[in-house]
């Protein structure tokens, strides 16, 4: 995928503080990579929906690596120590579910078409079981028909085969009394055409009286084409075997916090969902967060690292869990000044097809999605101006990965805001909150989202550069913060340079030229406004030459704007 590089690799780092160059020397040497893939590959053995076992069993995986670090937990609200954490228990509106077995067999056939063994995501999430033995039907196919077209059928005791999301076929089958369905529903990006064996994992309603459960099955394009043809000689029947659990629990979240030592009220975010059942998405998140815990504690128990505000990690339900973390404490909301989000970060870019992606809060790059600036394949809709969320924490810690990427080679990218993950409850409570995650990856949500598609090198670039950026914010004295704030200077007077080179393109093709102007006047306004926002950087409060600093990085993207205008 080829996404623009805001900054050039070559440029960067003239400012970079001694503080900033001690603490990536620091944190390559104690950053385990090997510990990160452990966790990995731990978790992604398990299938996690909030509250079943797997998830569990991962979250007391974390919880036993933070208790190695150091972390002490918490019996009564948060905690005063140095290194705290908690588990919280909250039950779930909704029963929990697991899979535990499914088939699909044609009958005549010993060998079955599918089996959960090698195809994990082939049951649909909140399917039921099916009797000991399983149950068979004749298979009809029923394509993308619609409710019109079903109207008045009666297809009891058959299965359908049919065109689409599982959860669409599924309310068909219930409709017209079929035993179950199967689907078939994969988007370009997976290139199904190459990779025949790959499901994407899907839902199904979840029935509120068990004795109308019914189940769900997803195919691979090999084994929706073997129906076809089955189909196209004859009758064909199939035997269905399924078996989960569903069932009433609690959904766990962990929270841990390495508390500040001058303002322990403010505090930098870490989040990381446990739930789905691949490794990069997410276990990869899980495992790099856990050794990011673990390598801060080790840090600030050496003394090596002394934070003064405080870094909270947590895991949990993707979205919900870290949007209760922000609604249910407005106090403690008003503190939290950085959100990250740690989803889909160890890919082997080159077997998954994948990049390294920092995804951007809004900035006009979300509106005028132009020159090499490209949408992942998840996709975006263009925002409006009064969407933007003007600051500097995209810059920051886009350089920071550039320093990574300049000492080691590591390719990073960005995408304009899409949304869809931990990052977003953060901008929703207008709390600055960025995305690290990889995109496209042909094996996104399918079952080929396995181990050996991580790698422990691209865990530990994102560990790396990440914590540096939080250790620098929640340790930063005027002079760190000076240097930050130059830095994100010189980005904003690259970018107005590129952006006006663009519009004298456009104008010189017949564009308007006071709407070409019009885009230079919001990204100049977006960076003068990110600079106004960096006089919260020192921990102890910006002074004079904080603010002086702050007054010049401003004359200079005004400047720039000036310069990159004149004369059209």
């Amino acid at each position: 995928m080829l996404l623009l590089l805001l900054i050039c690799i070559s440029s960067y780092g003239q400012n970079a503080s001694s503080t900033e160059k001690k603490l990536f020397k620091l944190l390559r040497k104690e950053f385990i990579a090997d510990n990160a893939y452990k966790t990995v590959a731990f978790v992604e053995q398990r299938w996690r929906v909030a509250g079943n076992k797997g998830f569990n069993e991962s979250i007391w995986q974390v919880e036993q690596i933070l208790q190695q670090a150091g972390f002490v937990k918490e019996t009564t609200g948060e905690g005063d120590a140095v290194l705290t954490y908690r588990i919280e228990k909250r039950p779930l509106k909704r029963p929990t579910w697991e899979p535990l077995q499914a088939q699909l067999f044609i009958e005549g056939e010993s060998k079955p078409l599918l089996e959960f063994a090698t195809n994990r995501n082939m049951l649909a999430m909140y399917s039921a079981s099916t009797v000991p033995g399983g149950i068979t039907g004749e298979l009809v196919d029923i394509g993308k028909a619609t409710e019109k077209d079903l109207e008045g059928k009666d297809y009891s005791g058959k299965i359908l085969l049919a065109d689409g999301g599982i959860g669409n076929a599924y309310a068909k089958a219930m409709k017209t009394g079929a035993l179950g369905a199967l689907a078939y529903s994969l988007p370009g990006y997976t290139q199904p055409e190459k990779h025949i064996n790959s499901i994407q994992f899907q839902s199904i309603r979840l029935e509120t009286d068990s004795a109308k459960r019914k189940w769900g099955i997803l195919l691979s394009s090999a084994a929706r084409q073997k129906l076809k043809d089955a189909l196209a000689k004859g009758t064909v029947k199939l035997r269905v075997v399924t078996a989960s659990n569903i069932y009433a629990a609690e959904e766990l979240t962990i929270v841990a916090n390495v508390r500040g030592t001058v303002h322990p009220a403010e505090r930098f975010v870490f989040s990381a969902h446990v739930q789905e059942p691949g490794a990069n998405d997410n276990a990869t998140g899980v495992g790099t967060l856990a050794e990011m815990a673990r390598v801060t504690a080790s840090l600030v128990k050496a003394g090596k690292v002394k934070p003064g505000r405080t870094i909270t990690f947590l895991w949990g339900d993707e979205i919900i869990s870290t949007g209760r973390y922000i609604k249910d404490d407005s106090v403690r909301a008003k503190g939290i000044k950085w959100g990250l989000s740690l989803d889909m970060v160890g890919e082997n870019t080159e077997k998954t097809g994948g990049t390294f992606l920092i995804e951007k809060m809004p900035d006009p790059s979300a509106i005028w999605t132009r020159g090499k600036e490209k949408h992942s394949e998840w996709g975006g809709s263009p925002l409006k101006e009064a969407d933007m969320f003007p600051h500097y924490f995209n810059d920051l810690l886009l350089n920071r990965c550039l320093e990574e990427s300049r000492a080691t080679g590591w390719v990073v990218n960005t995408n304009p805001f899409e949304g869809g993950s931990d990052h977003t409850p953060f901008l929703q409570a207008k709390i600055p909150g960025l995305l690290m995650w990889h995109f496209t990856d042909v094996f996104y949500h399918t079952d080929g989202d396995r181990l050996d598609m991580v790698s422990a090198d691209e865990m530990k670039h994102v560990g790396v550069s990440s914590m540096v950026t939080a250790l620098l914010l929640t340790q930063a004295n005027e002079k760190t913060a000076r240097a930050l704030i130059r830095d994100i200077a010189a980005n904003a007077v690259k970018r107005l340079d590129i952006e006006g080179e663009l519009s004298k393109a456009a104008i010189q093709k017949g564009g308007n030229a006071g709407e070409e102007k019009h885009i230079l006047e919001v990204w100049r306004n977006w960076y003068l406004a990110a600079l106004e926002a960096t006089k919260d950087i020192p921990v102890t409060g910006a002074g004079k030459s904080t603010h002086s600093t702050i007054d010049k990085a401003k004359s200079q993207v005004q400047e720039a704007f000036t310069r990159n205008t004149t004369g059209w």
